[in-house]
């Protein structure tokens, strides 16, 4: 019998969707590039040290350094719920808290598990626009000593922000200057951080490392991977016993060559970024036609991937018969729709088609 590498790959598995059905619900709805794909094959074969001990890990760490810097440490894990907690479990003590927005996506789509699972405490802060300021953060900046309140240890931001719209690297510096000076560390969430990096056209490292972020949650499977997210660390000695955290955490990942080796595909060329521009240009075209249909209103700034708008309730269901997207605020009548790198023109053009006909309805 041949080795089972040798082997050619046949399956007994069955599709069981239609692949030409498309929608705007959530950019995790896509597949996964094709180059991608092809990074997980080229890594399998042969036998590799787990938990992390593989070449491809060892590889990754100099992959990232080239983007966010000499001192970055990379640690991959399994999802962006999971990146979150790690980091902010890490960077916390167990009286700690962390600051965020309101609508931040460890707030209101974790299921708690930052609390459950990380044991610490967030405190919200409402915003206009997903955006923290250093005013906005001040109003939860107090009781550092008070033994009857969670301690604020961390500000946490997400780049793009769950609203769509993205941070200037000031504002990013302002949030860090601030924070700092008040012994706190700052997170990014970066589920879409190489979309933020698209809209802004600068390196990662300029609204990262260059700017004082301490730690962030890279995101990977919204621009294409199969799975798997990371925490980098930035700042060093910012968090101890990392390694521990994770596994503790249920995160740490045994054929983690499998992510490494999706992370490389992504981020040694300029796979990441090119995925990022073309679902950002699709949200623009999307948008450019929303904005022409009477009824029909943009809600925020569109300066990722994703467009946000308020339209009758029944044009809504009857529309998402047709196309997948979610609500986001039902009662307003307010809805998400979410570009992928595999969206296209005529995907964009076939949604506004259905749009103008149901409003017209």
């Amino acid at each position: 019998m041949a080795h089972p590498s040798a082997l050619t790959a046949t399956t007994d598995a069955t599709r069981h969707h239609d692949p030409e059905v498309r929608g705007f619900a959530s950019d995790n709805y896509s597949g996964v590039h094709p180059e991608i794909l092809a990074a997980i094959a080229l890594a399998n074969g042969g036998h590799q040290p787990a938990y992390g001990a593989d070449a491809y890990t060892e590889h990754l760490q100099d992959v990232f350094r080239a983007h966010l810097g000499p001192h970055a440490e990379v640690y991959p894990v399994f999802n962006g719920t999971g990146a979150n907690v790690v980091a902010l479990q890490a960077l916390t003590d167990r009286w700690g808290a962390v600051i965020t927005a309101e609508t931040a996506h460890i707030h209101t789509d974790e299921c708690g598990a930052p609390e459950r699972v990380g044991g610490l405490k967030l405190l919200t802060v409402p915003t206009p626009d997903g955006k923290l300021t250093p005013e906005l953060i001040a109003r939860q900046a107090f009781g550092f000593d008070d033994e009857h309140r969670a301690t604020p240890q961390v500000v946490s931001i997400t780049q793009t922000t769950e609203l769509g719209t993205r941070y200037t690297p000031d504002e990013i510096r302002a949030v860090c200057e601030f924070a700092h000076e008040r012994g706190m560390t700052v997170h990014l969430d970066g589920a879409r951080i190489a979309n933020a990096a698209a809209s802004l056209d600068l390196p990662l490292a300029a609204f990262t490392t260059d700017v004082g972020v301490d730690a962030l949650s890279f995101g990977g499977t919204k621009n294409g991977m199969l799975l798997g997210e990371a925490v980098v660390l930035l700042t060093p000695g910012v968090a101890r016993r990392m390694r521990h955290v994770r596994k503790l955490s249920m995160q740490l990942a045994a054929k983690m060559r499998f992510v490494s080796a999706q992370f490389e595909a992504l981020l040694a060329g300029d796979l990441w970024l090119r995925g990022a521009r073309h679902a950002n240009a699709m949200a623009r075209r999307l948008a450019d036609g929303v904005r022409e249909v009477d009824g029909v209103r943009i809600l925020h700034p569109v300066e990722s991937n994703a467009v946000f708008a308020r339209l009758p309730h029944d044009v809504s269901e009857r529309l998402q018969k047709r196309y997948r997207f979610y609500f986001w605020d039902e009662a307003a009548g307010d809805v998400r729709w979410m570009c992928s790198f595999d969206t296209t023109e005529e995907d964009v053009d076939g949604f506004l088609a259905a749009l103008r006909e149901e409003m017209a309805r």
